[in-house]
């Protein structure tokens, strides 16, 4: 007869191990301690095995029951259970040890051809926009639609570009999950076209009627007065606006009128002399009675240990009114004038603009020999930009 819930919870102990019989080999052992165990008897070529199924009442009888039909499939199968639920234990102790974090990290490190820079982009990609939601999960369970989901978070707050390079990213992970042996499929290639680039917005130059509103806006500005300087700086010098962001007082010669920038503060990794015109220098003057106690220029009220953040100064832009445009633009209209302006030799311009340049000759040319040429033109740029009313 088969055992009821009752039958098992009420048998008593004895002085002897004892058993309690249901149907198909299933059986539950009644030890002296009063200790229950479930068991499945069973048999593979002539030979009896028990299977030990659990504790009885962490195990009641239904569930004892479905264990039992599903080991009575598995030696149909000629397959010992035992040997398959210690198969499936070692793969979810090696699944546990290759979760989507720690396969990502493994990843990361292996990147030692890249820059530090890039390298801490990788990471901070990764732990900020999936390693909450799917950094525990084991790497080869992650699906397309749980990677999508990270991905739409940073697409409904505007980060579509970067949603776009995390997914190619993704998928160079999982190429060296599966090259490893730790994932099977990659579920990022799934995800390739979900997501719309935006059409690239080139940069404008300004006209003289929107200098002089520029200009305007910054007499009346009742901001912070570092950002003011440093939007008149970006104008003046059109440096770029992460060059100036970094800027350090120890690079700063204001006697000599130069702000020499070293290569590892520059874009293109160059070293970049830039001669100050008189107004730049009577700005920097301002600015070191203000930021000047630091190292850095233009430091962050919240870190000053750290740069200021790099939306700052277009936010500033903006509430000038001049939406519409933004501090790299400020490059695009000093390239114009001067070319414009028939006044300048194009390799002075472009070397003003620390553009890389492929011609070998001209690339071979010292910045100081062009000092005088461009002090020049730093000075007449100066001129045109206050005139502009």
């Amino acid at each position: 007869m088969p055992l009821t819930d009752v039958q098992v919870r009420q048998a008593k102990p004895g002085d002897k191990p004892r058993k309690l019989s249901d149907e198909r080999g299933l059986y539950v052992e009644i030890r002296p301690s009063g200790s229950k165990f479930w068991r499945y008897r069973y048999k593979i070529d002539g030979v009896e095995n028990v299977y030990a199924i659990g504790e009885y009442p962490d195990i009641g009888l239904a569930d004892a029951r479905a264990e039992r039909d599903r080991a009575r499939a598995l030696v149909k199968q000629g397959r010992h259970p035992s040997h398959v639920r210690r198969i499936e234990r070692a793969k979810q102790q090696l699944a546990n040890n290759n979760s989507f974090k720690s396969v990502a990290l493994e990843w990361i490190g292996t990147k030692t051809n890249v820059s530090d820079s890039y390298r801490n982009q990788l990471l901070r990609a990764f732990t900020k926009n999936l390693f909450p939601y799917v950094g525990r999960l084991p790497v080869h369970e992650v699906t397309a639609a749980q990677l999508l989901e990270c991905l739409c978070r940073m697409e409904s707050r505007g980060a579509t570009y970067y949603a776009i390079t995390l997914c190619n990213w993704l998928s160079q992970m999982y190429r060296y999950a599966i090259r490893n042996l730790k994932a099977e499929a990659d579920p990022a290639v799934a995800l390739y076209g979900a997501f719309v680039r935006k059409p690239v917005e080139h940069s404008r130059a300004m006209t003289r009627e929107d200098i002089a509103r520029f200009r305007a806006g910054l007499s009346g500005y009742g901001g912070f007065r570092a950002n003011t300087i440093a939007l008149e700086l970006l104008q003046l010098l059109f440096l770029r606006t992460v060059e100036v962001r970094r800027g350090r007082w120890e690079h700063v010669d204001l006697a000599a009128g130069t702000w020499d920038i070293p290569a590892e503060l520059m874009k293109k990794k160059r070293r970049h002399l830039v001669p100050l015109p008189p107004r730049a220098i009577e700005l920097l003057t301002e600015l070191q009675a203000i930021t000047g106690g630091g190292e850095l220029m233009f430091p962050g009220l919240r870190h000053p240990n750290k740069p200021v953040d790099g939306s700052t100064f277009n936010r500033a832009l903006e509430r000038l009114g001049m939406k519409g445009f933004s501090c790299h633009d400020f490059r695009a209209t000093a390239s114009t004038h001067l070319y414009e302006s028939g006044l300048f030799r194009s390799e002075v311009i472009e070397i003003q603009l620390a553009h890389a340049e492929e011609n070998k000759t001209k690339k071979a040319y010292n910045h100081a020999e062009y000092l005088p040429e461009r002090r020049a033109m730093m000075e007449w740029w100066q001129d045109f930009v206050l005139g502009c009313k």
